[in-house]
Protein backbone atom coordinates (compact mmCIF):
# COMPACT_ATOMS: atom_id res chain seq x y z
CA UNK A 1 0.00 0.00 0.00
CA UNK A 2 1.33 3.43 -0.96
CA UNK A 3 0.30 6.58 0.86
CA UNK A 4 0.96 10.14 -0.34
CA UNK A 5 0.00 13.41 1.33
CA UNK A 6 0.25 17.01 0.14
CA UNK A 7 -0.51 20.34 1.87
CA UNK A 8 -2.82 23.13 0.87
CA UNK A 9 -1.49 26.65 0.46
CA UNK A 10 -2.35 30.28 1.20
CA UNK A 11 -1.17 33.09 -1.02
CA UNK A 12 0.47 35.73 1.18
CA UNK A 13 1.18 38.30 -1.52
CA UNK A 14 1.46 38.48 -5.29
CA UNK A 15 -1.35 36.07 -6.15
CA UNK A 16 -2.73 35.61 -8.77
CA UNK A 17 0.28 36.77 -10.83
CA UNK A 18 1.46 33.15 -11.01
CA UNK A 19 -0.85 33.06 -14.04
CA UNK A 20 0.88 36.04 -15.64
CA UNK A 21 4.62 35.46 -15.37
CA UNK A 22 4.66 37.20 -12.00
CA UNK A 23 5.88 36.67 -8.47
CA UNK A 24 4.11 35.17 -5.46
CA UNK A 25 4.92 34.47 -1.81
CA UNK A 26 2.89 31.58 -0.47
CA UNK A 27 2.75 29.45 2.68
CA UNK A 28 1.61 25.85 2.98
CA UNK A 29 -1.19 24.90 5.33
CA UNK A 30 -1.04 22.40 8.16
CA UNK A 31 -4.07 20.70 6.62
CA UNK A 32 -3.31 18.03 4.02
CA UNK A 33 -4.84 15.83 1.33
CA UNK A 34 -4.15 12.10 1.35
CA UNK A 35 -4.18 9.47 -1.39
CA UNK A 36 -3.81 5.75 -0.73
CA UNK A 37 -3.14 3.30 -3.57
CA UNK A 38 -3.31 -0.48 -3.17
CA UNK A 39 -3.96 -3.55 -5.35
CA UNK A 40 -7.65 -4.37 -5.85
CA UNK A 41 -9.87 -6.53 -8.03
CA UNK A 42 -10.91 -3.57 -10.24
CA UNK A 43 -10.03 0.08 -10.78
CA UNK A 44 -11.91 1.69 -7.91
CA UNK A 45 -11.82 5.34 -6.84
CA UNK A 46 -13.01 6.50 -3.42
CA UNK A 47 -13.29 10.16 -2.50
CA UNK A 48 -14.45 11.06 1.00
CA UNK A 49 -16.71 8.02 1.19
CA UNK A 50 -18.02 8.18 -2.39
CA UNK A 51 -17.05 5.23 -4.61
CA UNK A 52 -16.90 4.61 -8.35
CA UNK A 53 -15.46 1.77 -10.42
CA UNK A 54 -13.93 2.91 -13.70
CA UNK A 55 -14.60 0.05 -16.12
CA UNK A 56 -14.41 1.62 -19.59
CA UNK A 57 -12.87 4.59 -21.36
CA UNK A 58 -16.13 6.58 -21.39
CA UNK A 59 -16.02 6.71 -17.59
CA UNK A 60 -12.85 8.81 -17.76
CA UNK A 61 -14.70 11.82 -19.17
CA UNK A 62 -14.67 14.87 -16.88
CA UNK A 63 -18.16 15.31 -15.44
CA UNK A 64 -17.76 17.70 -12.50
CA UNK A 65 -18.20 15.03 -9.86
CA UNK A 66 -16.01 13.83 -6.98
CA UNK A 67 -13.92 11.57 -9.18
CA UNK A 68 -12.61 13.99 -11.82
CA UNK A 69 -9.18 14.48 -10.26
CA UNK A 70 -8.43 10.74 -10.05
CA UNK A 71 -9.87 10.25 -13.55
CA UNK A 72 -7.59 12.96 -14.93
CA UNK A 73 -4.44 11.57 -13.31
CA UNK A 74 -5.19 8.02 -14.48
CA UNK A 75 -5.90 9.34 -17.98
CA UNK A 76 -2.62 11.31 -18.04
CA UNK A 77 -0.65 8.24 -16.93
CA UNK A 78 -2.68 5.93 -19.20
CA UNK A 79 -3.30 3.52 -16.35
CA UNK A 80 -6.79 2.50 -17.52
CA UNK A 81 -6.23 -1.23 -17.15
CA UNK A 82 -4.72 -1.24 -13.67
CA UNK A 83 -6.55 -3.01 -10.85
CA UNK A 84 -6.19 -0.61 -7.95
CA UNK A 85 -8.10 1.09 -5.20
CA UNK A 86 -7.34 4.82 -5.08
CA UNK A 87 -8.76 6.38 -1.91
CA UNK A 88 -8.66 10.15 -1.36
CA UNK A 89 -9.40 12.16 1.77
CA UNK A 90 -8.59 15.72 2.82
CA UNK A 91 -8.93 18.08 5.75
CA UNK A 92 -8.33 21.13 3.53
CA UNK A 93 -11.59 23.05 3.07
CA UNK A 94 -13.10 22.15 -0.32
CA UNK A 95 -13.20 24.82 -3.05
CA UNK A 96 -11.97 27.37 -0.53
CA UNK A 97 -9.11 28.98 -2.40
CA UNK A 98 -6.53 26.93 -0.45
CA UNK A 99 -5.57 24.59 -3.29
CA UNK A 100 -7.48 21.66 -1.85
CA UNK A 101 -8.19 20.11 -5.27
CA UNK A 102 -4.58 20.50 -6.39
CA UNK A 103 -3.35 18.92 -3.16
CA UNK A 104 -5.46 15.83 -3.91
CA UNK A 105 -4.18 15.80 -7.49
CA UNK A 106 -0.53 16.00 -6.39
CA UNK A 107 -1.06 13.26 -3.79
CA UNK A 108 -2.76 10.93 -6.30
CA UNK A 109 -0.13 11.62 -8.95
CA UNK A 110 2.76 11.03 -6.55
CA UNK A 111 1.21 7.81 -5.21
CA UNK A 112 0.56 6.36 -8.68
CA UNK A 113 4.05 7.26 -9.87
CA UNK A 114 5.49 5.57 -6.78
CA UNK A 115 3.37 2.52 -7.59
CA UNK A 116 5.07 2.50 -10.99
CA UNK A 117 8.47 2.79 -9.36
CA UNK A 118 8.99 6.43 -10.33
CA UNK A 119 9.78 9.38 -8.09
CA UNK A 120 10.40 12.48 -10.26
CA UNK A 121 12.11 15.57 -8.89
CA UNK A 122 9.69 18.14 -7.44
CA UNK A 123 9.85 20.57 -10.37
CA UNK A 124 8.82 17.87 -12.81
CA UNK A 125 6.07 16.66 -10.49
CA UNK A 126 4.70 20.19 -10.02
CA UNK A 127 4.67 20.84 -13.77
CA UNK A 128 2.92 17.54 -14.45
CA UNK A 129 0.26 18.32 -11.83
CA UNK A 130 -0.35 21.74 -13.26
CA UNK A 131 -0.54 20.30 -16.80
CA UNK A 132 -3.16 17.77 -15.68
CA UNK A 133 -5.22 20.42 -13.91
CA UNK A 134 -5.26 22.72 -16.94
CA UNK A 135 -5.54 20.29 -19.84
CA UNK A 136 -7.35 17.31 -18.31
CA UNK A 137 -9.52 18.77 -15.52
CA UNK A 138 -9.97 21.93 -17.65
CA UNK A 139 -9.43 24.41 -14.80
CA UNK A 140 -8.01 27.82 -15.74
CA UNK A 141 -5.23 28.11 -13.20
CA UNK A 142 -1.72 29.31 -12.47
CA UNK A 143 1.35 27.56 -11.17
CA UNK A 144 1.33 28.54 -7.50
CA UNK A 145 -0.94 25.68 -6.42
CA UNK A 146 0.97 22.84 -8.06
CA UNK A 147 4.34 24.14 -6.90
CA UNK A 148 3.23 24.79 -3.33
CA UNK A 149 1.47 21.43 -2.92
CA UNK A 150 4.63 19.77 -4.20
CA UNK A 151 7.31 21.82 -2.42
CA UNK A 152 5.46 22.89 0.75
CA UNK A 153 7.03 25.47 3.06
CA UNK A 154 7.07 29.26 2.78
CA UNK A 155 8.30 30.20 -0.67
CA UNK A 156 9.13 33.16 -2.84
CA UNK A 157 8.24 32.01 -6.36
CA UNK A 158 9.15 33.55 -9.71
CA UNK A 159 7.07 32.49 -12.73
CA UNK A 160 8.71 34.49 -15.51
CA UNK A 161 8.21 33.16 -19.06
CA UNK A 162 5.30 31.02 -17.91
CA UNK A 163 2.41 33.35 -18.70
CA UNK A 164 1.36 31.84 -22.05
CA UNK A 165 1.00 28.17 -21.08
CA UNK A 166 3.34 26.89 -23.78
CA UNK A 167 3.65 23.43 -22.29
CA UNK A 168 5.98 21.32 -20.20
CA UNK A 169 8.60 20.75 -22.89
CA UNK A 170 9.33 24.38 -23.79
CA UNK A 171 8.71 26.39 -20.62
CA UNK A 172 11.36 26.95 -17.96
CA UNK A 173 10.74 25.70 -14.46
CA UNK A 174 9.64 28.24 -11.87
CA UNK A 175 12.23 29.61 -9.46
CA UNK A 176 11.43 28.52 -5.91
CA UNK A 177 13.23 30.22 -3.03
CA UNK A 178 12.46 28.84 0.44
CA UNK A 179 12.03 31.63 3.01
CA UNK A 180 11.13 29.58 6.09
CA UNK A 181 14.73 29.23 7.28
CA UNK A 182 15.03 33.03 7.35
CA UNK A 183 11.60 33.97 8.74
CA UNK A 184 11.20 33.21 12.44
CA UNK A 185 7.45 33.78 12.48
CA UNK A 186 4.60 34.41 10.10
CA UNK A 187 1.81 36.08 12.11
CA UNK A 188 -1.12 35.30 9.82
CA UNK A 189 -4.56 33.74 10.09
CA UNK A 190 -6.94 32.30 7.49
CA UNK A 191 -10.69 32.76 7.56
CA UNK A 192 -12.90 30.68 5.27
CA UNK A 193 -16.11 32.36 4.11
CA UNK A 194 -17.93 29.03 3.86
CA UNK A 195 -18.66 29.76 0.18
CA UNK A 196 -17.47 27.15 -2.31
CA UNK A 197 -16.48 28.10 -5.84
CA UNK A 198 -14.26 26.79 -8.62
CA UNK A 199 -11.20 29.02 -8.92
CA UNK A 200 -11.26 28.85 -12.70
CA UNK A 201 -14.66 30.57 -12.77
CA UNK A 202 -13.04 33.59 -11.07
CA UNK A 203 -9.79 33.58 -13.03
CA UNK A 204 -11.19 33.02 -16.54
CA UNK A 205 -12.84 36.41 -17.25
CA UNK A 206 -9.86 38.35 -15.88
CA UNK A 207 -7.49 36.13 -17.85
CA UNK A 208 -9.43 36.91 -21.02
CA UNK A 209 -9.10 40.64 -20.35
CA UNK A 210 -5.34 40.23 -19.85
CA UNK A 211 -5.00 38.31 -23.13
CA UNK A 212 -6.83 41.12 -24.89
CA UNK A 213 -4.31 43.62 -23.50
CA UNK A 214 -6.66 45.42 -21.11
CA UNK A 215 -4.27 48.01 -19.57
CA UNK A 216 -5.99 47.89 -16.18
CA UNK A 217 -5.30 44.17 -15.87
CA UNK A 218 -1.83 44.26 -17.44
CA UNK A 219 -0.57 47.15 -15.32
CA UNK A 220 -2.35 45.89 -12.23
CA UNK A 221 -0.58 42.54 -12.34
CA UNK A 222 2.79 44.10 -13.11
CA UNK A 223 2.32 46.20 -10.00
CA UNK A 224 1.16 43.21 -7.97
CA UNK A 225 4.27 41.21 -8.89
CA UNK A 226 6.38 44.16 -7.71
CA UNK A 227 4.47 44.17 -4.42
CA UNK A 228 5.47 40.53 -3.91
CA UNK A 229 9.13 41.35 -4.52
CA UNK A 230 8.96 44.14 -1.97
CA UNK A 231 6.99 41.82 0.30
CA UNK A 232 9.93 39.44 0.37
CA UNK A 233 12.14 42.25 1.63
CA UNK A 234 9.61 43.31 4.26
CA UNK A 235 9.17 39.72 5.44
CA UNK A 236 12.90 39.09 5.74
CA UNK A 237 13.35 42.36 7.65
CA UNK A 238 10.40 41.59 9.92
CA UNK A 239 8.72 44.81 8.81
CA UNK A 240 5.18 43.56 9.26
CA UNK A 241 3.52 46.95 8.96
CA UNK A 242 5.07 47.40 5.51
CA UNK A 243 4.09 43.88 4.50
CA UNK A 244 0.54 44.67 5.61
CA UNK A 245 0.47 47.81 3.46
CA UNK A 246 1.66 45.80 0.48
CA UNK A 247 -0.96 43.11 1.10
CA UNK A 248 -3.68 45.76 1.27
CA UNK A 249 -2.61 47.25 -2.06
CA UNK A 250 -2.48 43.74 -3.55
CA UNK A 251 -6.09 43.23 -2.48
CA UNK A 252 -7.25 46.61 -3.77
CA UNK A 253 -5.94 45.76 -7.25
CA UNK A 254 -7.61 42.34 -7.33
CA UNK A 255 -10.84 43.70 -5.86
CA UNK A 256 -11.02 46.45 -8.47
CA UNK A 257 -10.52 43.86 -11.22
CA UNK A 258 -13.56 41.97 -9.93
CA UNK A 259 -11.80 39.17 -8.08
CA UNK A 260 -13.29 39.70 -4.63
CA UNK A 261 -16.85 39.41 -3.31
CA UNK A 262 -19.13 40.56 -0.46
CA UNK A 263 -18.21 37.68 1.86
CA UNK A 264 -14.51 38.35 1.31
CA UNK A 265 -14.93 42.06 1.92
CA UNK A 266 -16.81 41.52 5.20
CA UNK A 267 -14.01 39.38 6.58
CA UNK A 268 -11.28 41.71 5.36
CA UNK A 269 -13.02 44.73 6.87
CA UNK A 270 -13.48 42.88 10.18
CA UNK A 271 -9.79 41.94 10.28
CA UNK A 272 -8.61 45.48 9.55
CA UNK A 273 -11.04 46.96 12.07
CA UNK A 274 -9.62 44.56 14.68
CA UNK A 275 -6.08 45.80 14.12
CA UNK A 276 -4.72 43.67 11.29
CA UNK A 277 -1.79 45.23 9.46
CA UNK A 278 -3.08 43.79 6.20
CA UNK A 279 -5.75 41.47 4.80
CA UNK A 280 -6.39 40.08 1.34
CA UNK A 281 -7.61 37.12 -0.65
CA UNK A 282 -5.70 33.92 0.04
CA UNK A 283 -6.85 32.45 -3.27
CA UNK A 284 -9.07 33.32 -6.21
CA UNK A 285 -11.80 35.19 -4.32
CA UNK A 286 -15.59 35.56 -4.69
CA UNK A 287 -15.84 33.39 -1.63
CA UNK A 288 -13.14 31.06 -0.45
CA UNK A 289 -10.67 32.31 2.14
CA UNK A 290 -8.92 35.50 3.24
CA UNK A 291 -5.54 35.85 4.92
CA UNK A 292 -4.85 38.50 7.54
CA UNK A 293 -1.56 39.70 9.08
CA UNK A 294 -1.80 40.69 12.75
CA UNK A 295 0.68 41.03 15.67
CA UNK A 296 -1.38 38.44 17.58
CA UNK A 297 -3.42 36.49 15.02
CA UNK A 298 -5.45 34.70 17.70
CA UNK A 299 -7.06 38.04 18.56
CA UNK A 300 -8.78 37.98 15.17
CA UNK A 301 -10.60 34.70 15.73
CA UNK A 302 -13.71 36.15 17.39
CA UNK A 303 -14.03 39.24 15.14
CA UNK A 304 -13.74 37.03 12.06
CA UNK A 305 -16.29 34.54 13.35
CA UNK A 306 -18.70 37.38 14.11
CA UNK A 307 -18.22 38.60 10.53
CA UNK A 308 -19.27 35.19 9.22
CA UNK A 309 -16.11 33.10 9.01
CA UNK A 310 -17.05 29.43 8.92
CA UNK A 311 -13.61 28.06 9.66
CA UNK A 312 -10.36 29.50 11.03
CA UNK A 313 -6.96 28.09 10.12
CA UNK A 314 -3.37 29.00 10.92
CA UNK A 315 -1.00 28.36 7.99
CA UNK A 316 2.47 27.15 8.82
CA UNK A 317 5.41 26.13 6.63
CA UNK A 318 4.78 22.40 6.30
CA UNK A 319 6.45 19.70 4.20
CA UNK A 320 5.48 19.32 0.57
CA UNK A 321 4.26 16.05 -0.93
CA UNK A 322 5.30 13.03 1.13
CA UNK A 323 5.22 9.44 -0.16
CA UNK A 324 5.62 6.23 1.83
CA UNK A 325 4.84 2.55 1.70
CA UNK A 326 2.65 1.41 4.56
CA UNK A 327 1.28 -1.92 5.68
CA UNK A 328 -2.35 -2.52 4.79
Amino acid sequence: MIKATAPGRAGVIGNPTDMYGGTVISCSTQERATAVVEPWDELLVEVSGHRKALRNREEFDITGDYFDIARAVIDFLEMYDEKLRIACTSDIPFRAGLSGSTAILVAVLAALLEYRGKRPHPYKLAEAARHIELYYVKVVCGYQDAYMCTFGGLNYMDFREKEFYRGIRVEPYATIEPLAPLVQELPVILAHTGMERVSGSVHKPIRERWLEGDPEVVQGYLRMAHLARMGKKAMLEGDWELLGELMNENHEIQRDLGGSGPANERLIEAALDAGAWGAKLAGAGRGGTIIALHPNPEELVEPLKKAGAERILFPKPSPGVQVEEVEG
